[in-house]
């Protein structure tokens, strides 16, 4: 993955990122995140997968359905956060991809390997948010109060 600062006033950074062929998106993000102490930040992404793999979440289950789709996609919307959580970054991110024959399928992004690139811009916000588990649904959801 590469990236370029775009934009870097009064303490709050935008970057384009652009995933190379083969790129595991979420583990790659996070990463990036991390170098660049990413705590809150706004993202958005259109390229493609070779594959990926959405979730719907299970309400009685309190977790995620795997929804796999192992063929070239084209990312057709790609939107998320980067929220603090246990101190470390972590995504939450949703995605529609768009099949050969036009059908598309969208849910919670889980994980995609990028072919043959995905361009994101991710921009710090100028906040800082938190999440927190939510004991109803099992998920970690940001916490305006804390």
């Amino acid at each position: 993955m590469k990236s370029k600062l775009l934009f870097d006033e009064t303490g709050l950074k935008t970057f384009a990122l652009v995933f190379d062929k083969d790129d595991e998106v979420q583990k790659s993000l996070i990463e990036f995140a991390n170098t660049n102490r990413l705590a809150d930040a706004h993202l958005s992404a259109i390229g493609a997968f070779s594959d990926v793999t959405l979730g719907f979440l299970d309400r009685q289950l309190k977790d995620y359905k795997l929804i796999p789709i192992q063929e070239q996609v084209e990312v057709l919307s790609f939107s998320g956060n980067i929220v603090q959580y246990d101190g470390r970054p972590k995504l939450h991110a949703h995605v529609v991809v768009g099949k050969a024959d036009g059908t598309a399928h969208g849910g919670h992004f889980l994980s995609g390997r990028v072919w043959p690139t995905l361009e994101m811009i991710v921009s710090e916000l100028p906040i800082h948010l938190r999440r927190s588990q939510d004991e109803d649904s099992g998920l970690a959801l940001i916490n305006l109060s804390a």
